[in-house]
């Protein structure tokens, strides 16, 4: 050994038999978090399976702008979005549920990424009292809320943009919301519904051929009817998605978001 450089030696310790031998690594643990499952959600064509996200409007000298809550039916593409100043528990909950309170159905599973201003014991306890499944999506599946996300971009950012928008008109934007885009979304502008093919080799496949609103969708669903909340009937649905025309609503809402801007940044064009 005496006669064995010091360079050999640490070529000798870097060997990979050297390290099989004397080194031990040991794996990081992770810390289970119990709340929600991992799971794709199975509506298996029954409504009330909503995607939740969270969208940004971006900082401003390191002041955060509002927050834009996203959810969206599985089956019919019914969407409902919220805007709130924070998503700290105080603001959050609150607005969860004003969002679940604007889909005409019952709310039958909550499927969110793992984003803790969902994944905590006090939204869980909430969607427990109103006994909704909670699921979250796993890891490296990246299409488990790809139905959202992609309404992230194609709704939200097409009519609020990407700039900055102050906290304290959060109220503001979720009056529009609620008042005129959300009503837009789900009785005036179609989306694509998807049908899924099979090849031989067990392939799936979207296909897109059919546009339809949130509403044709639901209305078509066998015994639509029994999908409803206590005090909601398809007939009061029906009035009120034929109460303006699809051109007229598209026009009152893009005056109303005309407004909005205005009040909010006098001078700036709306997205």
């Amino acid at each position: 050994m005496a006669e064995i450089s010091v360079a050999h030696l640490y070529r000798l310790r870097h060997s990979k038999s050297y390290r099989t031998r004397r080194a031990h690594f040991t794996k990081t643990k992770p810390t289970p978090v119990s709340i929600g499952e991992r799971r794709c959600p199975e509506p298996e064509g029954r409504p009330g399976y909503i995607r939740v996200d969270t969208v940004h409007q971006g900082d401003r000298d390191g002041v955060k702008g509002v927050y834009h809550i996203n959810a969206v039916d599985q089956v019919t593409q019914w969407q409902v979005v919220v805007c709130v100043p924070q998503i700290s528990e105080a603001w959050l909950l609150p607005a969860l549920i004003i969002m679940l309170s604007q889909f005409p159905f019952k709310i039958l599973g909550f499927h969110s990424d793992n984003g803790s201003e969902f994944i905590n014991h006090r939204v869980e306890g909430m969607l427990q009292k109103l006994l909704i499944e909670q699921t979250k999506s796993r890891p490296r599946r990246s299409n488990d809320n790809g139905l959202v996300e992609s309404k992230n971009g194609a709704v939200i950012r097409k009519h609020m943009g990407y700039t900055h928008i102050a906290q304290d008109h959060a109220e503001r934007v979720g009056s529009f919301y609620q008042t005129h885009l959300n009503d837009y979304l789900n009785f005036h502008r179609p989306c694509g519904q998807a049908d899924v093919t099979t090849d031989a080799k067990g392939k799936q496949k979207r296909v897109y051929r059919r546009y339809l609103t949130p509403w044709e969708v639901f209305v078509k669903l066998p015994n639509a009817g029994r999908y409803l909340k206590p005090g909601q009937s398809l007939r009061a649905l029906k009035l009120k998605a034929g109460a303006e025309s699809d051109t007229e609503s598209a026009r009152r809402m893009q005056e109303a978001k005309r407004a909005l801007f205005a009040e909010l940044n006098p001078g700036r064009k709306s997205a």
